[in-house]
């Protein structure tokens, strides 16, 4: 099913690695297992062969958002006709529903949903339900509930040339499945009518379907180009998702509302009992609104806080995860586990503890609580390779694993020290903290001359944005990235950074696990000597290894004592420097840096595709009726009043221009 597609030649080592992990996977019964390769060493080159040659659905697990997208993009690469995609948190601001008792503040949730993520999210579920070539790269987020597969896949819709099958019919079933109609914005989840063409624009594909029909039969079945409405391909038959996970029928709903207000009786009268009155009527209050919506309209806000009573699940019982979507012979691959790992095991208890405030004043019902992430033992039974049988298998990756990893696989440990590339791991240099910022800009320039990059680590955000500042005040491109930049905007940064747009990036801890930024030849860590967990023997280790693949690659640390963390980091280093030196000198290879192509943005922005287009051209060739025109027209002016309203001046101008164009034509 894979098919690999690489410039790279596989190196000795690489393909020993490959090897062993198979073999172990498939002959020793070692389903669990240990990749530990240093910075450099192609471990995402190694992952892609063990993909190719094994041939399963795989599920990559990353720590943050900007290493996914990272992956992401060379997955894709890698593996142009499979299916690759990418599921992260579409919030670009997330919010959660929250109180504070202290204070009595009630912080109702907030979410700023980026649609571009959402639809990949949704192509990635949709992907894992309908094809075996599939890896999915995704956050922690997969652990969190999405719904039932099989109650998605269920409820989907499949359409087959020469079907009979009238437009209202099409229609009910379509809005059962949370599709809107809409006939003059044509986006993810809509569809529309004119006459015998019927028009369906999914969440989870770049093309809408067109229906034609000839009477009441489905005469023909194609994609269409979402602004000419040009056709891209024909097809014999489709298969329609729902937009959401959480859809059911009538006799469903009604038997879940009365399931929820045998609950909500039995909870009031025990708030009423502890002398909870207050919290007893708040909770009646939003509960028999919620529970009139779904009665309504088959949806309410926060429908997820019930689902147990929608899914028959027992309280207690786990969630349905992405996981759940993957088949029992998945791969899973755990990537940077010394970091991933720790971060799906902090999930389960925070999200619990807010959800148990909820219900204490009588925000929520217990049953919210179910509505959750998997707890750490939960996700160790859903992971590739729990179920013996079915040939599923788990690989933790980090240059720096931690001990609980090599104890679960049972010390089965492949490491890949050497690179291909003959890189050696960088020198290490210790100064004083003294004057430390004077000395950084000096270095910095010594770097720029030579259009190479630099990466500055210091604690905090609020540190971060300042240096910034003050290096671009003394005439130095600089940027700064953290938690708080979504998602889209991370990947930007480090693609102008590589670009040389900008010559300095600073962080806190987003650069450290993975990021592989090749023109960087200098990275300086601030605050090298103080303690904690952003200075940790790990930490600094990863660190270090972000100026690993330049051949000149130099680190600075600022520090006015050696800890034991430093000196570890500092022989750590030297060790896997002298172990390349040797193996280059064994096979009389001379060192040379990594040499990437910088790839597009993460997301093709639908929102800028007129640039792409030549509408004069389109209407030359396909001469389409004036009130198609006047449709794309509308279209556009949307989105150029949306990049208005955002202050995207320029997307703005690009599209009034691309109006105007199309004004004179018609």
């Amino acid at each position: 099913m894979f098919k690999l597609s690489s410039p790279y030649k596989i190196s000795r080592d690489q393909e020993k690695s490959v090897s062993q992990i198979i073999y172990g996977f498939d002959n020793e019964k070692k389903r669990k297992q240990v990749l530990l390769g240093v910075t450099g060493s192609g471990k995402t080159y190694v992952m892609a062969n063990i993909i190719e040659k094994r041939n399963r659905p795989t599920l990559i697990l990353s720590h943050n958002k900007t290493l996914a997208a990272q992956l992401y993009e060379e997955f894709k690469e890698f593996f142009p006709n499979n299916a690759v995609k990418y599921f992260v948190s579409y919030y670009d601001y997330y919010q959660p529903e929250a109180y504070i008792p202290a204070r009595d503040v009630y912080i109702e949730k907030e979410s700023d949903v980026n649609k571009e993520i959402e639809k990949l999210r949704m192509s990635a579920m949709n992907a894992v339900l309908t094809r075996k070539d599939v890896v999915v790269i995704a956050s922690v987020s997969a652990i969190y509930n999405i719904g039932n597969p099989n109650n998605y896949k269920n409820h989907s819709l499949i359409l087959n040339v020469k079907d009979e099958l009238d437009l209202s019919t099409l229609s009910r079933k379509l809005v059962f499945m949370q599709y809107h109609r809409n006939d003059t914005s044509f986006e993810g989840g809509t569809f529309r009518i004119k006459g015998d063409i019927f028009d369906i624009y999914t969440p989870y594909y770049d093309f809408p379907i067109r229906i034609e029909f000839l009477g009441k039969e489905i005469d023909r079945i194609y994609y269409i180009d979402p602004i000419t409405a040009q056709k891209i391909a024909e097809l014999d038959s489709i298969e329609i998702f729902p937009t959401k996970t959480f859809i059911f029928e009538n006799d469903i709903i009604k038997n879940a509302t009365e399931n929820i207000k045998i609950d909500l009786d039995e909870r009031v009268k025990f708030l009423k009992n502890i002398g909870k009155n207050l919290e007893a009527e708040r909770l009646k209050q939003r509960t028999l609104y919620d529970i009139e919506m779904l009665y309504e309209v088959g949806y309410c806000k926060g429908m997820e806080n019930y689902s147990i009573y929608f899914e028959d699940r027992k309280s207690g019982q786990p969630p349905w995860t992405l996981l759940d979507y993957f088949p029992e012979d998945y791969m899973l691959f755990i990537d940077e586990s010394h970091i991933t790992l720790p971060q799906v095991r902090g999930m389960y208890n925070g999200d619990r503890s807010r959800k148990e405030t909820l219900i204490e004043y009588g925000f929520r019902l217990p049953s919210a609580t179910d509505n959750r992430p998997l707890n750490f033992n939960e996700f160790l039974r859903k992971q590739g390779g729990d179920i013996e049988a079915a040939e599923g298998a788990t690989l933790y990756i980090s240059a720096t694993p931690n001990q609980w990893e090599i104890n679960e696989s049972r010390k089965s440990v492949v490491e890949l020290l050497t690179r291909p590339t003959g890189l050696l791991d960088p020198e290490i240099h210790i100064r004083p903290t003294e004057n430390q910022i004077d000395d950084v800009i000096n270095e910095v320039q010594k770097v720029i001359k030579k259009k190479q990059r630099v990466l500055i680590t210091t604690l905090t955000k609020r540190m971060a944005e300042d240096l910034s500042s003050y290096l671009t005040d003394n005439g130095i491109s600089a940027y700064y990235l953290h938690s708080d930049i979504d998602t889209v905007e991370r990947v930007e940064i480090l693609r102008d950074l590589r670009m040389g747009k900008h010559d300095v990036l600073v962080g806190i801890n987003l650069l450290r696990e993975g990021i592989d930024l090749p023109e960087v030849s200098l990275v300086i860590i601030l605050d090298a000597d103080k303690e904690g967990f952003l200075r940790s023997k790990t930490s600094l280790v990863q660190i270090i290894g972000r100026a690993a693949r330049h051949v000149e690659g130099r680190v600075i640390l600022y520090a006015d004592k050696r800890t034991e963390n430093i000196q570890y980091a500092v022989s750590e280093t030297e060790r896997r420097r002298k172990y390349q030196l040797d193996y280059n000198k064994k096979h009389n290879i001379t060192p040379r840096s990594i040499k990437k192509d910088i790839r597009d943005s993460l997301v093709t922005k639908t929102d800028d595709s007129s640039s792409e287009i030549s509408y004069q051209e389109w209407i030359k060739s396909s001469k389409p009726p004036k009130q198609e025109i006047k449709r794309v027209i509308d279209s556009l002016n949307e989105k150029m009043l949306f990049h208005a309203a955002n202050l995207e001046f320029e997307k703005a101008a690009k599209l009034r221009d691309e109006i105007e164009i199309l004004k004179e034509d018609l």
